[in-house]
């Protein structure tokens, strides 16, 4: 018999995404208990395995049939996403899906669908949703502390760790649906619209410095908020050493709100209290537990009925605004990020 108060999970892809998931799950969300792990590749499965001592199998069907677990961790590229999602939700599964939820919306549709009949829990693995620092300075603007938001900026820079012959799937537009907008700049558009709102419509422009990446390594946008307020968007697969810049800057009519990056990195808050700067937190230590956060709420919303802190529908917004910048770039124009 299941036990109540603990949720057992396969782990279906064993890369570099999974030893941080269980690095969180060891920390943050220790309701979860890993008893299968899944990898077409030999050597990163029976890694994993030694790691969680967990069985390892070859494939999610194999895994279905003769594992023993209640949820599914899928950490697999893009394009293969909506497989592993409607097969996991046709054996009863609670579903966890690294984000994109799928590398087109079509595919989204699929797997909303398939989780609808399910009616089991359904999660987007979406960790800057539990970036500590972005929810208290949503908390901040609410409370006035910088007057009315007039814009924002935020800044994604992302340095090239690629060994010299080896081509990413990540590179690949079939596999992963775009380039960098889709994939890593999701985590700097997710805490754009926790902070600010919804996104209502983009323009941009991308490039390609990259030379094996089909899609983009840069990419510029320009978002407006349903709210009036305009903001930017920086994005860059970064070749070279780069100078030190602020994950997120929120400029109000009273003050800013600067969101620093790296371990040192916190959040700063310069208004007429204080003009100087006030250190408000750490930025770096909720996003490093974040990962088990997310899997801590995916558990509660399993075991507990809690409901999840955002969404699949909320999710698609990440995806939606990339694939709106990719319109704009192609038509010039403005681009609906809803439409």
């Amino acid at each position: 018999m299941a036990n109540e108060d603990r949720l057992t999970m396969a782990f279906v892809g064993c890369g570099g995404i999974a030893r941080a998931h269980w690095r969180g799950i060891r920390y943050h969300a220790r309701r979860i208990d890993v008893t299968a792990v899944v990898d077409t590749d030999p050597e990163s499965v029976a890694s994993m395995a030694e790691r969680t001592g967990a069985p390892a199998f070859a494939s999610l069907t194999e895994a279905l049939a003769e594992g023993d677990f209640d949820a599914v961790d899928i950490m697999l590229p893009h394009d293969l996403h909506e497989q592993a999602a409607v097969e996991s939700f046709a054996a009863g599964k609670h579903v966890c899906l690294e984000k994109p939820m799928a590398h087109n919306l079509a595919s989204c549709e699929r797997i909303l669908a398939a989780a609808e009949q399910a009616g089991t829990v359904f999660m987007i693995a979406e960790q800057a949703q539990y970036w500590t620092d972005v929810q208290k300075a949503r908390e901040l603007i609410d409370a006035g502390a910088i007057g009315e938001v007039i814009t924002a900026r935020a800044c994604f820079y992302d340095p090239l760790n690629v060994p010299p012959g080896v081509i990413p799937w990540r590179y690949e537009l079939a596999r992963a649906g775009g380039g960098i907008s889709i994939d890593g700049g999701a985590h700097w558009i997710r805490p754009m619209r926790m902070m600010l709102g919804e996104i209502d419509e983009v323009v941009g422009a991308t490039a390609r410095h990259v030379e094996d990446m089909e899609g983009e390594s840069s990419a510029h946008a320009i978002f407006r908020f349903e709210s009036g307020v305009v903001g930017t968007f920086d994005a860059l697969q970064s070749t070279g050493a780069v100078a030190p810049v602020e994950d997120f800057r929120i400029t109000g009519t009273d003050g800013e709100l600067v969101l620093e990056r790296g371990r040192d990195g916190r959040l700063m808050l310069y208004n007429g209290e204080h003009p100087g700067g006030l250190a408000v937190m750490s930025a770096f230590e909720g996003k490093a537990a974040s990962y088990g956060v997310e899997l801590h709420d995916f558990s509660c919303a399993v075991l507990d009925g809690k409901e999840l802190d955002a969404s699949p529908a909320f999710s698609l917004g990440e995806l939606r605004t990339a694939l709106a910048m990719y319109r704009s770039v192609e038509s010039g124009r403005w681009e609906k990020v809803w439409d």
